[in-house]
């Protein structure tokens, strides 16, 4: 009975020594976690609304690209004063945003303000000439495809007159028109083309009235520069018998009257741009496109190209090729 006894207390011993052992035994070390990657974030601000079917629609397609081509976070904003830019801006950028475009012209001077107090958020605006560190903007030549809108009229003009109609105006916008009226005057020498600015890119009502008085003068081709009020140009054409062209995004389909566009492949640009940003090889320069880019291109409506003479076809082609190896330099804006 000792005996047995004595077994039992030597087999115990040994489970709890075993068990104590087990006990003892150091822990795993867990291997270090990965630092999450901090998300690429791109806003957008834009002077007027993206449903515009235009220059702020195609600015808006542009961040939706980025989204979905760079993985980033996206968001937009519509602001209507140049305090509500610096504002804006400032309002990104102090929540980390990596990049921020102001689509015009007129964001490059508070992208300038701001651009200095946060040195690590890249400022990019959609015209301009102000460059730094972490600012700079993509110069879209769209003169080059204006000017052969201009080419088109001067050549089928039957009263040797036109008109453009633009929202406010600004450098950029004057410029389009400087390129449109050049082209005009050279497919008519004798021709005159005049520029009426509404003073607003979302008064439909005042751009329609324009361009009815633009009619009533006898032009019969008309250039817009005008925004979501490009509507109004559309909608006088079509009721007046008389052409009119596109700007900004293809708009051959918004109208009858809507011979052809002058058309920026925005999509394209701003992915560029974000892609220089997110990969670090952002260097402060003015991004440039025109014809030669494909970014800048004019699009015939293929519904009305049998109304344009052959003639006119083959010399815009010509002149299209003329325009991006340099031969032929489309006047522009000193902006």
């Amino acid at each position: 009975m000792r005996r047995r006894q004595a077994v039992a207390a030597v087999l115990l011993a040994a489970f709890t020594f075993t068990a104590c052992a087990k006990k003892e035994a150091p822990a795993p070390v867990a291997a270090p976690e990965t630092p999450k990657a901090k998300p690429f974030q791109v806003a957008l601000l834009t002077p007027g609304p993206i449903s515009d079917a235009g220059w702020n629609a195609g600015a808006y397609e542009g961040l939706k690209a980025i989204e979905k081509e760079l993985g980033a976070t996206i968001s937009h904003v519509q602001v209507g004063s140049p305090s509500e830019y610096e504002e804006q801006f400032r309002a990104y950028a102090s929540k980390g945003y990596a990049l921020c475009f102001g689509h015009g012209f007129e964001f490059q001077d508070s992208a300038a303000v701001v651009a200095k107090e946060f040195p690590k958020t890249v400022f990019i605006t959609t015209s301009g000439s102000k460059v730094g560190p972490n600012q700079a903007p993509i110069v879209f030549e769209l003169e080059q495809a204006a000017y052969l809108a201009g080419l088109v009229a001067g050549r089928m003009t039957k009263t040797a007159k036109a008109g453009m109609v633009g929202g406010k105006e600004i450098p950029s916008i004057a410029s389009t028109f400087l390129a449109f009226e050049a082209g005009f005057k050279a497919g008519n020498p004798g021709g005159k083309a005049t520029a009426v600015y509404t003073g607003s890119f979302e008064d439909v009502a005042g751009a329609k009235a324009a361009t009815l008085a633009l009619a009533d003068q006898k032009a019969d081709f008309i250039f817009h520069n005008a925004d979501a009020a490009a509507l109004g140009v559309f909608k006088a054409a079509t009721e007046r018998g008389i052409y009119a062209f596109g700007s900004n995004k293809n708009q051959n389909d918004l109208a009858p009257s809507v011979l052809a566009s002058a058309v920026i492949d925005m999509t394209h640009a701003y992915v560029e741009a974000a892609r220089l940003v997110k990969d670090g090889r952002f260097d402060g320069k003015p991004i440039r496109y025109g014809l030669s880019s494909k970014v800048i291109s004019f699009v015939i409506n293929p519904a009305l190209a049998g109304k344009i003479p052959a003639p006119v076809l083959s010399e815009v082609e010509r002149t299209t090729k003329e325009i991006e190896d340099g031969r032929v330099i489309v006047p522009r804006g000193n902006f």
